[in-house]
C-alpha cells in the first residue's frame, strides 16, 4: 500500500478549503459520538458494545442485500455511509488522503461543485459496490469511495503536482514523484486487490475503482481542452517548490 502525502502549501495566502475541513470535522465528530471509536459510556463496553457497532454500521451504512429490499429509508444508506467509519485507522487514513488531495481540488472547483462532486461521487461509488455484490448482507461503511474521487480528478487538474510517497519495498524512505505516477499506480493496485477479493465486501476495492474512474472523468468532461492545470505540489518549508 501506498501511503501519500503532500507538504504544506508555500503561499503566503491561507488555505481556503472549508469543504473539505468541514468534511473531515463532521466524519470526526459523528465517528467520536458513534460506537465505533470505543469513547461514549452508552454503548456499553465489551459484547454489548460489539452489538451497538453491528446495529449502527447496518443502520447508516449500506447493505447490499437491503438497499433496494428494504424500508425507503435505505435508499439514503449511500449518502449516510460517506460519514460513518468503522475503526480509528480508517478514519485517519481517509481523512489523510482527503486532506493532501481535497485542498487543492476544491480550491480549483470551487465550494458548490466540489461539494456536488464529493457527493455525488461518493454515492456513485457505494451504489456500484452494492450492485456488484447485491447477496452481501454486510454493511459498507466509509468514505473510500468519494476521496478515490477527488484523487482522481486530482489526477486530472494536477498531474505534474509533487507527491511524497512511501514505498514498503524501500523501506519506506520518502520520495516525490509526480502524481502522474502515483495516483496511476494506486489506481492499479486496487484494480489487483478488487480481482482478488473474491470473499465478499471487506476493504471495497471496487468502490475505490468507481470513484477514482467516476472523479477522472468529472474532471476531463468538466475542464475544456487546453485549461487543464498543471502545477506542483508545493514543498515543505524551507525548500524551493519543483
Amino acid at each position: 500500500m501506498i501511503n501519500t502525502w503532500m507538504g504544506r502549501r508555500a503561499a503566503l495566502r491561507p488555505v481556503r478549503a472549508p469543504v473539505t475541513y468541514g468534511i473531515i470535522a463532521l466524519c470526526c465528530l459523528f465517528f467520536v459520538v458513534g460506537p465505533a471509536s470505543g469513547l461514549s459510556p452508552a454503548y456499553g463496553t465489551g459484547e454489548r458494545l460489539l452489538t451497538a457497532q453491528g446495529d449502527y454500521f447496518r443502520r447508516w451504512g449500506v447493505v447490499p442485500a437491503e438497499l433496494f429490499s428494504g424500508p425507503p429509508r435505505d435508499l439514503f444508506t449511500p449518502l449516510t455511509a460517506l460519514f460513518v467509519h468503522g475503526s480509528w485507522l480508517h478514519l485517519l487514513g481517509n481523512m489523510l488522503f482527503l486532506q493532501v488531495f481535497g485542498v487543492m481540488a476544491e480550491e480549483r472547483m470551487g465550494r458548490l461543485r466540489f461539494t456536488l462532486f464529493y457527493v455525488g461521487c461518493g454515492t456513485l461509488a457505494l451504489l456500484g459496490y452494492a450492485v456488484a455484490n447485491a447477496g452481501s448482507e454486510r454493511a459498507l461503511v466509509g468514505a473510500s469511495g468519494a476521496i478515490s474521487a477527488v484523487l482522481g480528478a486530482f489526477l486530472y487538474l494536477f498531474p505534474s503536482a509533487r507527491v511524497t510517497s512511501l514505498l514498503p519495498f524501500l523501506f519506506f524512505l520518502p520520495l516525490r514523484f509526480p502524481a502522474w505516477v502515483v495516483l496511476p499506480l494506486w489506481a492499479a493496485l486496487q484494480w489487483l486487490a478488487a480481482g482478488r477479493d473474491t470473499s465478499g465486501p471487506g476493504v471495497a476495492y471496487l468502490a475505490h475503482l468507481v470513484g477514482f474512474s467516476l472523479g477522472f472523468l468529472h474532471a476531463w468532461g468538466w475542464q475544456r481542452p487546453g485549461t487543464r492545470v498543471r502545477a506542483t505540489a508545493p514543498a515543505p518549508e524551507g525548500e524551493e517548490p519543483q
